[in-house]
């Protein structure tokens, strides 16, 4: 058995991201499969990106965790 069998490639647990007094990402929480295909569909600025640049590490998120494999990579952005 996997070490890693069972827990998601990526989560996100009430993630919200502000910009000042703007909020572009609102309490999300979502949970994706290793070896899923995902994608995130919406109008503009409804916060796709901001959503990816948090999983990527490029921005930290106002609250919330993100966790890559199980590990807490929360305020890791470089």
């Amino acid at each position: 058995m996997a070490e890693n069998e069972g827990i998601p490639a990526v989560e996100l647990q009430n993630v919200t991201k502000k910009f000042g007094e703007f909020t572009a990402v609102d309490d999300l929480s979502l949970t994706i499969g290793e070896n899923t295909f995902f994608a995130m569909l919406g109008p503009s600025g409804c916060g796709k990106t901001t959503t990816l640049r948090m999983i990527g590490g490029f921005e930290d998120p106002t609250s919330g965790v993100i966790r890559l494999h199980g590990e807490d990579v929360t305020g890791r952005s470089s």
